[in-house]
């Protein structure tokens, strides 16, 4: 199961983040700088997989945005490796390039994607279905 999502500029700073566990805020702001320093600090050539605590922390970075998946045991880790490639490949068929401006369409996204931590859709096309109905709404 997914314990939680973030997307991460190269300063540490945390652009988007979906929890699916609970966690109060202070502890959320914890946690995201230790994992922030975790995977900052790891060269390219290192593992994508880190095993932090009790869960494990999968990551993965695009320029200067890291994507970081926080797994439990049981949760197959390039399952989630690909989950996030394919995350990211959604956001880059939708945005042609300014992500940040429309957090509120990632997290529909990502939504469709996931579920209560669970992976739900991998389609691109019904990823980003409901995404075009609004889009049309809003464009009548």
């Amino acid at each position: 199961m997914i314990k939680f999502f973030l997307m991460v500029n190269k300063q540490g700073q945390t652009r988007l983040s979906r929890y699916y566990e609970h966690i109060e805020i202070n502890k959320r702001a914890m946690l995201e700088a230790e994992v922030i320093k975790h995977c900052l600090s790891r060269s390219k050539d290192q593992c994508s997989f880190i095993e932090y605590k009790d869960f494990k922390l999968v990551y993965r970075q695009y320029a200067a945005l890291f994507v970081v998946v926080g797994i439990n045991e049981t949760e197959n880790e390039m399952a989630v490796y690909e989950l996030i490639h394919n995350f990211v490949e959604v956001l880059d068929k939708y945005f042609s390039r300014v992500i940040m401006f429309n957090l509120d369409r990632v997290h529909i996204i990502l939504d469709e994607m996931v579920l209560n931590g669970c992976i739900v859709e991998t389609n691109r096309n019904r990823i980003l279905a409901p995404l075009l109905v609004l889009d049309k709404v809003a464009e009548s």
